[in-house]
C-alpha cells in the first residue's frame, strides 16, 4: 500500500509512531457527515489539518470550525461544534468539541486535550469525563477500562493544575457502539 487514509477519531501517540515508521504515507482525516466526504488531511506525524481543493475554511465568534465547501455539500457553509485554531486560510488546528467542555471552576477545560497529553500514560482505554461539583461546578475526572489499580500520580505531571483529575473511576468494560 502506498498511501492509506485513516479517519474516523483521533490516533495515539503509540499508533502514530509504529505508522510513522511504514514505508506507506498514512494520512488522517477530517470529515463529518454534513459534509458527506473527508475535507482536509494530514500526514502521520503532522499537526494541522490541510484543505482539499475547492475548500474554505472561517471560525465563527465561538473559535468553531466553519466549512465552505460548494462542490460537496449541498448548503454552502457547515458551522461545526469543532473548536479549531487557525494555522492560515488552508491549514487548522483540531482543538476539541465546544459541547465537551468542562467548566471547573470557572475554568474551560477541553477533555480531547488533556487526553491528549496523557496519551501513552496510561496502558489501558480511559477517557476524561466530569462529575458535578458543590464546590467547582463540574470537576475532572479519569475513566479507566478493566479492574482497580494504583495509578501512579506522576502521570499527570505534564497537566495544568485544572487538568488534574479529581477523581478516578474504573469501568469493567467499555460499550462499544457502532457508528
Amino acid at each position: 500500500v502506498k498511501k492509506l487514509i485513516v479517519g474516523g477519531a483521533r490516533i495515539s501517540k503509540k499508533l502514530e509512531k509504529d505508522l510513522i515508521k511504514l514505508p506507506t504515507e498514512v494520512y488522517e482525516t477530517y470529515g463529518m457527515t454534513e459534509t458527506i466526504t473527508h475535507i482536509a488531511a494530514k500526514k502521520v506525524g503532522e499537526k494541522e489539518f490541510t484543505v482539499l481543493p475547492h475548500v474554505t475554511i472561517t471560525y465563527d465568534d465561538r473559535n468553531c470550525l466553519v466549512i465552505h465547501a460548494p462542490h460537496i455539500i449541498a448548503e454552502e457553509t457547515v458551522v461545526t461544534n469543532d473548536l479549531v485554531e487557525l494555522v492560515n486560510e488552508n491549514q487548522f488546528l483540531f482543538l476539541g468539541r465546544i459541547d465537551n467542555i468542562i467548566n471547573s471552576g470557572g475554568v474551560k477545560i477541553m477533555p480531547e486535550q488533556v487526553e491528549k497529553k496523557l496519551d501513552g500514560k496510561v496502558d489501558r482505554r480511559f477517557f476524561i469525563a466530569s462529575k458535578d461539583d458543590a464546590e467547582l461546578g463540574e470537576k475532572v475526572v479519569l475513566v479507566v477500562e478493566g479492574e482497580s489499580f494504583d495509578i501512579d500520580k506522576a502521570i499527570f505531571d505534564g497537566l495544568d493544575k485544572y487538568e488534574r483529575p479529581k477523581e478516578i473511576v474504573f469501568v469493567n468494560n467499555f460499550k462499544e457502539t457502532e457508528n
